[in-house]
């Protein structure tokens, strides 16, 4: 098959590290794959196309990278299947002629809560596509608020980028590891206060940050990685003991997924994505939504009961590294494209 992705960047993130991990291994295994990217900066003066241009955080990427000055309905090549990845590429997509193939919307978050105008986002899971999404959670949105049915394929965990490092941390313990982002909905302030709460009686708790931008203002974390590379992130997961994930919503959340697969207890909100991998008191201790008390209630639990850690860290690494496997994964979005 030919098949086009409208993917918004190529920079490390989470939805994009998943479309380009499609791309690459349908690549791999023969069809012809086209990932359309928005040339930035100096690229745009080069042309309205430039190919050959790679993400330098990918190795051996198979697929074809094309950067374009903005996506266009008419610009798209002639193919099999074309996918939007975003609010803002679905109606491209949807205005797409038939040679562009068949139309399929990969769904990653319910976009309308934080990103673009609620009217218009929303209109977009209105429109002729054939919805893919990335949880249960998302399913259950577009159809609870759309009345569209969409096939649920769940993002795997790259088993063989994230799994146990033997690590020395050489601080107190527990280390509780947080994702550090300026989007209020990543919930870091929720999670600054949890630590704050729970410090009052476990006071050897140690917090690492990370994330692509350091805070702001100094204060809070213990210590802080910024921008990790992609080969010391599982070192990272590896070196600490709990991950705490604060987000108020997630269309799955791939950073406590990760984490997991490395050996971390996972405590979390019901954030909504995470329902397919946080079992609470199994896989995971899960607090509810933006009920910092509860939060930290969760946190508290695992910073001071050690075999409780170990045996949600043991359930959940078996559950994100079993149930979701991205030969599985693959091979279920090629049946899918193929109808």
């Amino acid at each position: 098959m030919r098949i086009t992705f409208l993917c918004p960047h190529v920079r490390i993130a989470g939805g994009v590290r998943a479309i380009l991990t499609y791309a690459d291994r349908l690549a791999g295994r023969g069809h012809r794959v086209t990932v359309l990217v928005p040339a930035h900066g100096r690229l745009r003066a080069l042309g309205r196309r430039l190919r050959g241009v790679q993400p330098d955080w990918l190795a051996n990427f198979r697929a074809r990278i094309e950067w374009v000055t903005r996506w266009s309905s008419e610009w798209l090549p002639p193919g099999e299947v074309v996918v939007a990845t975003a609010w803002q590429s679905a109606p491209i997509v949807a205005a797409a002629p038939p040679q562009a193939g068949r139309k399929f919307y990969l769904v990653q978050h319910y976009e309308s809560l934080y990103h673009g105008s609620a009217t218009t986002v929303d209109a977009t899971y209105r429109l002729p596509l054939q919805t893919i999404v990335i949880s249960t959670w998302l399913r259950d949105v577009l159809r609870e608020r759309f009345g569209r049915d969409a096939e649920v394929l769940v993002t795997p965990v790259d088993r063989a980028l994230f799994h146990p490092l033997a690590v020395d941390a050489g601080t107190t313990r527990p280390r509780v590891l947080m994702l550090h982002h300026d989007y209020a909905w990543k919930g870091v302030a929720d999670g600054l206060d949890a630590v704050a709460r729970v410090r009052k009686t476990v006071p050897s708790l140690h917090l690492v940050g990370f994330g692509v931008k350091p805070p702001r203002e100094p204060g809070g974390y213990d210590e802080f990685h910024e921008n990790p590379a992609q080969d010391r992130l599982a070192s990272l997961y590896s070196g600490v003991d709990i991950y705490l994930c604060p987000s108020w919503d997630e269309g799955l959340g791939m950073p406590p997924m990760e984490a997991m697969a490395c050996g971390a207890a996972l405590v979390t909100y019901d954030n909504g994505g995470c329902r397919d991998y946080a079992r609470d008191g199994e896989t995971a201790l899960v607090a509810r939504r933006r009920d910092v008390e509860d939060l930290a209630v969760k946190l508290e639990r695992v910073a001071r009961d050690d075999a409780l850690r170990r045996a949600l860290a043991a359930a959940g690494q078996k559950l994100v590294t079993t149930a979701f496997d991205w030969d599985r994964a693959v091979e279920r979005m090629e049946k899918i494209f193929m109808g």
